[in-house]
C-alpha cells in the first residue's frame, strides 16, 4: 500500500516489567462514575455513565513533561483507573467482560475546564475540552493474568506532594463489568482500547511548574510535570 505522506506513529502504552508496548487503538472515558465526584460538579449521582473519547494519539507515558494546554487558564487533573481490551466484541455481558480485559493502569483526564464549562452552557459539544494533545497520560499497563482483576483499592493523587484525592475503586457508581457492557452496546470494542473509568472527588487545577502523581494499588504510580 502506497500512501500519500508516512503515516503516523502507532501511540503506545509500555506494559509493566516488559520491552514490549500495549499499542493504542482507542481512547473512550467514562463521566462522572463517582457520585462523590458527580456531586462536586453538580450533577445527579444516580444519572447512568455516559462516554467521551480522546485522540489516541493524546496518550502519553509515565515522567512526561507536558507542554501547559493552549486556549486555557484552568487546567484540571483527574485521576483514573484504566481498563486496556485485550479482546473486542459487541453486547458483551457483564459475566463476560472481565475475559475480555488484557490489563490495567494508572491514568489521568486532563481537562481544559473552562472550555468545558463554556461549551456545556451554551449546550455545544465539549470535545476540545477533553481531546487536545497529551490529554490522557497513562503508565504502563499491567497484565490481568499477573494482577488479577481491580473492584476495590486506593486510588490517590498528588499536586506537588500535596493529596488532592484520595478514595477506593469500590467507590465507581458503576463497575468495570458495567461500564465494558455498556460501552458495548454502543460500539465494537476491539484490542488496543483503552478506557478511563471515571475520578474520583476532590478535582482541581494545575499550572505550569506542577508535578502530579496517580497511584493506584497493585498498579503503582504515574507522575507527570506541566511544562
Amino acid at each position: 500500500m502506497k500512501f500519500t505522506f508516512p503515516p503516523a506513529p502507532q501511540p503506545s502504552v509500555a506494559i509493566a516489567e516488559s520491552g514490549e508496548r500495549f499499542p493504542v487503538r482507542r481512547i473512550f472515558c467514562v463521566g462522572r462514575n463517582y457520585a462523590a465526584h458527580a456531586r462536586e460538579m453538580g450533577n445527579d449521582d444516580r444519572d447512568p455513565p455516559f462516554f467521551f473519547t480522546k485522540p489516541a494519539d493524546a496518550v502519553v507515558g509515565d515522567r512526561a513533561v507536558i507542554p501547559y494546554p493552549a486556549a486555557t487558564t484552568d487546567l484540571h487533573y483527574e485521576a483514573e483507573l484504566v481498563v486496556a481490551i485485550g479482546k473486542g466484541g459487541t453486547n458483551i455481558t457483564q459475566a463476560q467482560a472481565l475475559s475480555h480485559i488484557w490489563g490495567y493502569g494508572v491514568g489521568i483526564d486532563l481537562t481544559r475546564r473552562d472550555l468545558q464549562r463554556a461549551a456545556k452552557s451554551a449546550g455545544k459539544p465539549w470535545d476540545m475540552a477533553k481531546g487536545f494533545d497529551s490529554s490522557a497520560p497513562c503508565g504502563a499497563i499491567h497484565p490481568a493474568s499477573q494482577v488479577g482483576h481491580l473492584a476495590s483499592g486506593r486510588i490517590c493523587l498528588d499536586v506537588n506532594g500535596v493529596i488532592r484525592q484520595d478514595a477506593d475503586l469500590s467507590d465507581m457508581t458503576w463497575g468495570v463489568p458495567e461500564i465494558i457492557a455498556a460501552l458495548s452496546g454502543l460500539v465494537e470494542l476491539a484490542p488496543g482500547d483503552l478506557i478511563y473509568t471515571g475520578t474520583p472527588e476532590g478535582v482541581g487545577q494545575i499550572k505550569r511548574g506542577d508535578t502530579i502523581t496517580v497511584a493506584i494499588d497493585r498498579l503503582g504510580s504515574l507522575t507527570i510535570s506541566l511544562a
